[in-house]
């Protein structure tokens, strides 16, 4: 595909990590820039959670070069059975308006849909209008919102994955198989889960019901940033037999923060879960930063129910 003389997609590979840091952080910060933040720089992104995110996508994650051969954008798309997402997707500053972001976005719907993706999403800053115009031009419809939680980190024992011997993980990763399957079918988290123990990144917690399994969490303490020293662990997926385990899992996961040698955590609740969503709160989750999902039309995330499942799609 030639796109105003840039090329692609092209497969990513590691050494193409330095480059999408650089487009990354050069869009980013120009977004905020253009949201009236002038002062705002947004810094590179780890390279461990680069090759985390770019073996989750596999072919999924996709770059586009220009006539020199310099990345000029990129999609990461990332599909967990039947869901589907994008991110992070950028375009150079000096690229955009050229109908280059139609083409990534585009790329990444064909991808998803190949892949056999019942949902197609996204998620974007809320107060980003032009953002929201975008993807609302390509066929994506306003869903639920994303709001981030800050949890202190708490003294306390924590069942993790990493600890269990090699028979009792793979019973664990079964019944997780299990209760993801009995809660919202179709969606696998098993690939997450062993490329976090793979780089080194995070464990999965284990969150029970007296002796019975209700659920897990899977938890990134590695630093987003490069160069900044572990300050925050990050859930990125949860999924729970009962909506009212959250309390279990806003202890199991304040206790692995300060484990794993950080002071907070960072937890991401769909905010369609209110007895959850008021859960948190209850336990001291403090509101710092809030996402517009998007979804495809005709391919919408639905709510568990009695469950819950969240999903983070961002890295």
């Amino acid at each position: 595909m030639r796109v105003n003389g840039v090329e692609g997609p092209f497969a990513v590979g590691p050494d193409d990590i330095p480059q999408l840091n650089e487009v990354f952080s050069g869009a980013f910060t120009e977004r905020y820039r253009r949201d009236g933040m002038v002062g705002v720089r947004v810094p590179a992104l780890n390279p461990a959670i680069w090759r985390f995110s770019l073996s989750d996508a596999d072919r999924g994650a996709m770059l586009w070069r220009d006539a020199t051969g310099s990345v000029v954008a990129f999609n990461v798309a990332h599909c967990s059975g039947d869901e589907g997402w994008m991110g992070p997707l950028a375009v150079r500053p000096d690229s955009q308006g050229r109908g280059l972001g139609k083409a990534i976005v585009g790329a990444g719907i064909d991808w998803l849909r190949r892949a056999g993706a019942r949902v197609i999403g996204l998620e974007t800053m809320p107060r980003t209008v032009d953002n929201i115009g975008f993807y609302s031009s390509l066929g994506f419809v306003a869903g639920r919102l994303t709001v981030t939680f800050t949890l202190d980190g708490t003294d306390g024992p924590v069942e993790r994955l990493a600890r269990c011997g090699a028979a009792e993980r793979d019973d664990l990763l079964a019944e997780f198989a299990a209760i993801t399957t009995a809660v919202m079918p179709g969606y696998d988290y098993r690939r997450e889960i062993d490329l976090t123990a793979a780089f080194g990144l995070g464990d999965t917690l284990v969150i029970r019901d007296g002796d019975r399994v209700a659920g897990f969490a899977l938890c990134h303490a590695a630093p987003l940033v490069e160069g900044r020293v572990r300050d925050e662990l990050r859930v990125l997926k949860v999924v729970l037999t009962e909506e009212r385990h959250v309390g279990e899992l806003v202890r199991a996961v304040r206790r692995y923060a300060r484990e794993a040698g950080t002071s907070r955590a960072a937890l991401r609740v769909q905010s369609d879960y209110e007895a959850a969503y008021r859960g948190v709160v209850a336990a001291g989750g403090r509101v710092r930063w809030t996402d517009l999902r998007m979804y495809l039309h005709g391919h919408a995330e639905t709510r568990a129910a009695p469950g819950l499942v969240f999903s983070n799609w961002e890295i």
